[in-house]
């Protein structure tokens, strides 16, 4: 009798709030509790095919999934909403390409293509308020300010301009119309990374060179800091804000995860050439104040736990929690396989 394949995992993202986050599989979609890390529900490929991007709604009984990989039953231009509690899709919205990206809240569901921006009312009637074009983008770059109860309820992704980011308050749209964007000139090269705080106030950005992230006050438009991930070139799979926006992490190929502080940026490192008295650009650079490591050249997801606590979840299956203090001393505190929390034959 042949073996069954393993699973691979092609994306995968955390809740809302950090507490849980969705695996998009070869064999479905799992969703898994944080801390303790258990799985809460796995919908199988008889149903759900191979899926490349699963989206979750906070905790609630919605998700939004997207068809692809090996043996998809739904196309990749496709956006379904499934709803637990009834078993069933709910919703099914369809467009001229593929889709890279799905954000959801529980006002907005959101749709990143290549060239366009799509934003929906949701769940209740889902109806497009507005679409936008952006710059290319491969990647599906697009973040919105998570929650209802943010203090600005902000979409960003990049903008038509090279390294540019864009930025669309939603509360000043109406129906078919959008209001005039914002573009911060943010790096030089194309983005790469994109975040956006729980408040809805503050953005993080890097470009494909995966040097330096920066953060933006959203409201004032200006530069907050420049964080210094290393010198070499490296992809950057993720930057996340913790839920205060004290700290903020990023994971690359590196197999590192670099914690910064931003509320106390004191607590930063710098180039011990700049205690010489050195000056410049390179020298001045924050450095992370803890650095985790993952395997290397896996994507992960990073996202901030309790008070010192920063989880990677990599596309290997494996799971890291790590616990680092303000010195800067950053020990592992749990791993685990979180693929092993349940077979296929437990669909």
């Amino acid at each position: 009798m042949p073996s069954t394949p393993p699973d691979e995992v092609y994306s995968v993202r955390f809740s809302q709030d950090g507490s849980a986050f969705a695996c998009a599989l070869s064999s479905g979609v799992r969703l898994y509790n944080l801390e303790p890390l258990s799985e809460l529900a796995s919908h199988g490929p008889k149903f759900f095919g191979s899926i490349a991007i699963c989206e979750m709604l906070d905790r609630s009984n919605l998700m939004a999934v997207v068809g692809g990989g090996a043996t998809p039953r739904f196309a990749d231009n496709t956006v379904l909403v499934y709803d637990s509690a009834l078993q069933a899709f709910v919703l099914e919205l369809t467009f001229t390409g593929p889709v890279l990206a799905v954000r959801l809240r529980r006002d907005r569901l959101i749709v990143a293509m290549r060239r366009q921006v799509h934003v929906f009312t949701f769940p209740l009637p889902c109806e497009r308020l507005f679409t936008v074009e952006s710059g290319d983008n491969p990647l599906g770059l697009c973040e919105v300010s998570p929650l209802a109860t943010s203090e600005a309820h902000v979409l960003c992704f990049p903008a038509r301009k090279r390294g540019a980011l864009q930025l669309i308050d939603l509360t000043a749209t109406e129906a078919q119309v959008s209001c005039a964007p914002v573009t911060l000139n943010a790096h030089q090269g194309p983005l790469a990374a994109l975040a956006v705080n729980q408040q809805g106030t503050l953005a993080a950005t890097a470009s494909r060179k995966g040097t330096l992230v920066r953060v933006w006050d959203i409201g004032q438009r200006c530069l907050l800091a420049e964080l210094r991930r290393g010198s070499d070139t490296a992809v950057l799979y993720c930057i996340g804000f913790s839920a205060d926006s004290t700290y903020l992490c990023c994971g690359s190929d590196k197999g590192t995860i670099h914690v910064f502080a931003l509320k106390e940026p004191a607590l930063n490192r710098r180039s011990t050439l700049s205690r010489l008295g050195l000056r410049g650009q390179y020298l001045e650079s924050q450095w992370a104040l803890a650095t985790c490591t993952v395997p290397a050249e896996r994507p992960c997801a990073c996202a901030f736990g309790a008070a010192g606590t920063v989880y990677a979840v990599c596309t290997d299956g494996t799971f890291h929690k790590y616990v680092f203090t303000a010195d800067g001393i950053c020990n592992r505190e749990a791993y685990d396989v979180y693929l092993d929390a349940c077979g296929k034959n437990d669909f």
